[in-house]
């Protein structure tokens, strides 16, 4: 089943944050357009989203693969994996991960991609064709988790910090400071320094099944939302 796409601003962030192919190079102009004309974003977020559309519509595709490998695949405190920042490889994460499967095929969604359910640009893909309201609350439910993101990349120089500050507002919430402090207070590891980032991924088992009596408040909440009874949209080929 497709669903109709409602929010290009949405997919064109999604398609920001997904790992760097030609296909994605091409379609960059076309991108940079959606994101210049979002009358929900400030001017200064949209030209502060401009280096980073400009860069990965020329930069040499080796360099932009090896730059987002760095900063999303090597680094934890920079995972695209929401769940990554708020239950880590708990119990509580294998629960979540299960009711926003759910979530996604009740609202018709089936993600063409090997990614985990809680990869940001598949969340946002989803929310793409969700009403504006819904989106918008499950946004500024993870408001917390896009600033942490924003000031670590911003504290890099990376270009992908506009990206963030960009959902921030589409959030219209601001982050809880002290949620977002507590965030920031987990260690940040140099990606180059590959023994460190050995001991950071040590991983314990992922089970499945929720724990009633712990996890993070904020992302309980956004799944309480997220489980609520949704009809599925109508089959109508995507926009």
């Amino acid at each position: 089943m497709t669903v109709a796409l409602k929010d290009r601003t949405l997919k064109a962030l999604s398609l920001i944050l997904s790992y760097p192919t030609r296909e994605l190079q091409a379609a960059m102009a076309e991108i940079g357009g959606v994101l210049a004309s979002e009358p929900r974003l400030t001017a200064a977020a949209r030209r502060d989203l401009r280096p980073l559309v400009e860069s990965l519509r020329d930069d040499d595709l080796y360099a932009l693969e090896e730059r987002f490998v760095m900063l999303f695949d090597r680094s934890r405190t920079l995972s695209l994996n929401l769940f990554e920042h708020v239950h880590g490889e708990s119990r509580d994460r294998g629960g979540a991960m299960v009711s926003l499967v759910e979530t996604y095929r009740a609202g018709g969604y089936d993600p063409a991609t090997s990614e985990l359910p809680d990869h940001l640009p598949v969340l946002l893909e989803f929310l793409a064709t969700r009403p504006a309201e819904e989106a918008r609350d499950t946004l500024a439910d993870a408001a917390h988790i896009f600033e942490a993101l924003r000031e670590r990349l911003a504290r890099r120089g990376s270009a992908y910090a506009a990206v963030f500050a960009a959902l921030g507002q589409l959030a219209g919430a601001a982050a809880d400071a002290a949620t977002v402090a507590e965030l920031l207070g987990q260690a940040d590891v140099d990606p180059n320094d590959l023994e460190a980032l050995d001991a950071v991924w040590e991983e314990s088992e992922v089970l499945f099944g929720p724990d009633p009596n712990a996890g993070c408040p904020a992302t309980r909440d956004l799944l309480a939302r997220m489980d609520r009874p949704i009809n599925p949209a109508p089959d109508v080929a995507a926009e």
